[in-house]
């Protein structure tokens, strides 16, 4: 699967749930909070597949689903340029020092694994809009 269909059946998933939270009345605040990973792996286990493993993403204690992926994160399906003898798909548009390019045969991905930026609660509040794909808009190249 490619970015932009993970992206797009993600968006979906995410959109399913804000909806019903809109429907039940929650405030900016509680579907913040909704989507903190404890309460997620309970009760939106499909949500992400990691929720049945009770794995985290990221190595950090309060870790917050709710942008899943990273605003920062671009991508190209078709690639964005060639470096040597591979094709890189995917990079970080503010290089965050946790981020590193990852070569795997001649594909190189932005591999985002030790950076936690995204899932701070006080990062989705910085940067919360109801709709994911909004908030995702500026990822496809």
């Amino acid at each position: 699967m490619g970015y932009s269909q993970w992206m797009q059946q993600h968006a979906q998933k995410h959109k399913i749930i804000v909806d019903k939270l809109l429907e039940k009345e929650y405030t900016q605040e509680q579907i913040i909070s909704y989507f903190d990973f404890e309460n997620m792996k309970k009760e939106e286990f499909n949500f992400c597949p990691l929720y049945a493993k009770d794995k985290k993403c990221h190595d950090m204690e309060s870790l917050n689903c709710y942008i899943c992926a990273c605003p920062n994160f671009r991508f190209n399906d078709a690639g964005i340029q060639k470096i040597e003898s591979a094709t890189q798909f995917s990079l970080c548009s503010i290089e965050s020092k946790d981020g590193r390019q990852g070569v795997y045969g001649d594909k190189i991905h932005q591999d985002c694994s030790k950076c936690s930026v995204p899932h701070h609660r006080s990062y989705v509040e910085k940067h919360f809009k109801y709709d994911w794909q909004e908030m995702m808009q500026g990822c496809s190249l």
